[in-house]
């Protein structure tokens, strides 16, 4: 693992700001794992990533269909929530088939291992703030990253 980025976050600025700071980072058709608590900022973070892929609509959790998807003029963006599902690996297939054709995949609550993941970013709460942690799970594997 490698760290990539690091911020604090103690606005909606300084999300959106993140938000666009890690596109750069992220390769087309990348999986990227969101962990982090119960309101820590997942969802606005999957929102600004849209907005800043020239997505308008609204944003919202799957935490009930599992899968979200937001078409872009990059390719589509694909949001995932994996909160209520027992058996994360029942969703690699359509994962993998949506990563073909995807600009972007953003899973909330998944196991990066299980989800062979290329990206991890924790928002960990620090008191009234969030720290934000990007990492690159298998660096050298990726050019450009």
């Amino acid at each position: 693992m490698r760290l990539l980025l690091e911020r604090t976050l103690e606005t909606l600025e300084d999300t959106q700001a993140l938000a666009r700071e890690a596109l750069a980072l992220f390769p087309p058709g990348a999986l990227v794992v969101l962990q982090g608590p119960l309101g820590a900022g997942k969802t606005t973070f999957v929102r600004f990533l849209a907005e800043a892929l020239g997505f308008r609509g609204r944003v919202t959790s799957p935490s009930y269909t599992l899968i979200h998807t937001y078409p872009t003029p990059e390719g589509p963006l694909i949001h995932a929530d994996l909160y209520r599902l027992k058996d994360q690996r029942a969703l690699l297939p359509q994962l993998e088939a949506a990563r073909e054709e995807a600009r972007l995949l953003v899973v909330e609550w998944g196991d990066p291992e299980v989800l062979e993941a290329d990206l991890l970013l924790r928002l960990l709460p620090e008191g009234e703030a969030r720290k934000a942690e990007l990492w690159q799970l298998h660096p050298g594997q990726e050019e450009g990253v």
